[in-house]
């Protein structure tokens, strides 16, 4: 088996289930309940989708 074939084999195997959830996708996420930490994360997930639709 050629290595091309072998990164295709490997492609078909994974489990694309468990990949981080994207911008359109609902996630549920309580304000009341975030932390100092989430409440970065957040900020530095919408700067990041800014900055990906800046560059669309």
């Amino acid at each position: 088996m050629t290595e091309q074939n072998l990164e295709k084999q490997n492609l078909q195997n994974q489990n694309f289930a468990n990949l981080p959830a994207g911008q359109n996708e609902d996630v549920e996420f309580s304000e009341a309940l975030a932390d100092a930490d989430d409440q970065q994360a957040q900020k530095r997930a919408a700067q990041a989708d800014q900055n990906q639709q800046e560059q669309e």
